[in-house]
């Protein structure tokens, strides 16, 4: 491998460096050669480093690196910059354009998986890995100059100075003097995965007979087709759903019937607060007709999802076509199976596939999800203890993965609806929108006992009930369980294009996940706009906007103030919207750009007006 180093001050570290087996070191400094060699050591160092088959230039500046080297030699393995400084009483400000040219001029020289380790002196980096910490004004502001040219911070460790053979710090205030080096750290960089690129996707689904081709919406562009339930996959998601289904087997005879489930619904979903709905508008000349699409609907299980529509005599029936949206539950399915008698009592009915939902932002709030949905026929009378046995299954799998993935053991709770004392989650707030829910299913940790809502548990209503059977069906959140397994706080971090986070989970294994981007920064704009006079400002969309906006950047949206104007009534909004990726580098110019795309969207399509 090729080695980059810059700034060397007596060319000791790169001595200690230089007999490493397979390693081809290129030690650089600032300064000339006759400037360079009146340093203690440093002639010795160089020496060394000549006799190794080194090579030593000097007289290069590491905000120009391209121009220093050939290109058939500019692509280096591993670059370093041991306690980079613009020389004498130089401030903060300065340093942080120093770094800043460094790490844009790393860009043209580092090799795809290559890393760059920058050691500084306690405090300067600015992350919460120095201890102290220094204010971050006061700080070099390190991660979010890296991330301005498209890195991030994966790894931080103690600079340890005293296990370098024969190393020596020098340069302080430009003089051939050492500076303490105590409480160092080694930031180590790597190349961020590039923007996402939100090009237009068409996607067709079957909807009985007819193929049907529609626009994805922008915001959902990067998780559709992803395929994490796929048998070649090894993603948690697809991990969690197998060993459950597996546990389930162990206790009820397992029924899985995933294929071929339509992504569109067809007409109004009662119930559901239609700002949650994504809805959708066929490609021109793609839309079936009338007749097609009652007939088609009705085979594919489509019509009467969350209630009935009624015709224009008022007489229930198959909702008349109206508009398409994609599914936000499979519950209407499981409803379609339960309706045409397709189960067998005591045989357990599994449904799995992605779900969409427009919500609000927050960490654990996802606009697409996998949900698992299982369907159990019963005995009248036996449903309590049969939905025990349920719990009871699930419970014992969650325990047999927790022990590979983490060191927290997690606990399945069945809290009953009407006395849950937990603040609902946005899963569980919408799943009670779709239909009256008995039971919530909590998972918890010794830390958090009270837990988070992972699943819904519900009998099926008195119009599809039969004489003799109960029918029982339970809704999971497997993004939400992935997360709660492998300690994953962002669920972003599940749609990541980043392939180190597959690499994670070799063969479906579930791992703690250790994240390959530290300490992200995170910038923070206000935005202050008068609402349209008379009319319900939804919260729903204008947190869609920025999701779709930022792509997916967007990690916290709050309301700042709610102002109405004296006199006229008028009321204004102020809302602080924070940006910062999980997974990718966000320089502070990308987040200021899309603050300006944002304030231009809400306007256009909201109807407010900006202050």
């Amino acid at each position: 491998r090729r080695v980059l180093l810059l700034g060397e001050g007596n060319f000791s570290f790169a001595a200690a460096l230089c007999g490493a087996q397979g390693t081809h070191v290129v030690a650089t400094c600032y300064e000339s050669e006759e400037e360079a060699a009146g340093r203690g050591g440093a002639a010795r160092s160089i020496r060394r480093l000549r006799d190794s088959g080194a090579e030593v230039v000097f007289s290069v500046d590491c905000t120009k690196l391209k121009e220093h080297f050939l290109p058939g030699k500019r692509e280096f393995d591993r670059i370093y910059f041991n306690f980079p400084h613009c020389g004498r009483k130089a401030g903060v400000v300065k340093n942080r354009q120093l770094l800043a040219g460094f790490f844009h001029s790393c860009a043209q020289v580092l090799a795809q998986e290559g890393e760059i380790h920058v050691a500084l002196c306690n405090g300067q980096g600015g992350t919460p890995a120095d201890q102290p910490r220094r204010e971050w004004h006061n700080s070099w502001q390190v991660v979010a100059l890296a991330a301005g040219a498209g890195f991030i911070l994966s790894r931080v460790h103690p600079f340890e100075a005293e296990t370098i053979d024969g190393y020596k710090c020098t340069g302080y205030r430009s003089q051939d003097k050492s500076f303490c080096v105590e409480g160092a750290l080694n930031h180590i960089f790597t190349r961020s995965t590039a923007p996402l690129c939100f090009t237009p996707m068409s996607c067709q689904t079957q909807l009985g007979s007819q193929k049907v081709s529609f626009q994805v919406p922008q915001v959902l562009v990067d998780k559709f087709n992803r395929g994490f339930l796929e048998v070649n996959s090894s993603h948690p998601v697809r991990t969690i759903k197998e060993k459950l289904s597996a546990g389930l087997s162990q206790a009820f005879p397992l029924q899985n019937l995933s294929s071929c489930l339509p992504l569109l619904h067809q007409g109004h979903p009662g119930g559901v607060c239609h700002s949650n709905i994504f809805w959708i508008t066929p490609s021109p000349g793609e839309a079936p007709s009338t007749e097609n699409v009652s007939q088609g609907l009705a085979d594919a299980v489509l019509c009467s999802h969350f209630g009935q529509d009624t015709d224009e005599n008022g007489q229930e029936g198959c909702p008349i076509p109206k508009q398409f949206y994609l599914r936000p539950s499979l519950l209407p399915h499981a409803q379609a199976i339960i309706k045409k008698r397709a189960f067998s009592p005591g045989a357990l009915q599994v449904l799995c596939g992605p779900v969409f939902r427009k919500c609000r932002i927050t960490p654990h709030s996802t606009p697409v999800f996998h949900e698992m949905l299982v369907v159990l026929a019963v005995s009248r009378g036996a449903e309590n203890s049969c939905v025990q046995m349920l719990v009871d299954s699930i419970e014992t799998t969650m325990n047999s993965l927790h022990q590979g993935a983490s060191g927290v053991k997690p606990s399945i709770s069945l809290q009953d609806a009407t006395s849950f004392g937990a603040e609902l989650n946005d899963f569980a707030a919408f799943e009670g929108q779709l239909g009256e829910i008995q039971h919530f299913l909590c998972a918890g940790t010794d830390a958090e006992p009270s837990g988070s809502c992972v699943g819904v548990i519900r009998t099926a209503p008195d119009e599809l009930k039969s004489h003799e059977l109960v029918v029982v069906s339970a809704s999971l959140n497997l993004d939400l369980l992935a997360m709660l397994l492998c300690g994953i706080s962002d669920w972003r971090m599940l749609w990541t294009s980043d392939r180190r986070f597959l690499r994670q989970f070799p063969e479906g294994e579930l791992r703690l996940f250790k994240s390959f981007s530290l300490y992200p920064p995170s910038y923070v704009h206000d935005v202050s706009f008068w609402v349209p006079d008379g009319e319900e400002f939804d919260e729903v969309a204008f947190h869609t906007l920025a999701r779709r906006v930022s792509g997916e950047t967007v990690v916290s949206i709050q309301l700042r103030d709610n102002f109405q104007q004296p006199g006229t009534g008028r009321r204004s909004l102020c809302y602080r919207v924070t940006f910062q990726s999980c997974d990718r580098a966000l320089g502070c110019r990308e987040a200021a750009e899309m603050q300006l795309h944002f304030r231009e969207e809400i306007q256009q399509h909201l109807g407010v007006t900006l202050r």
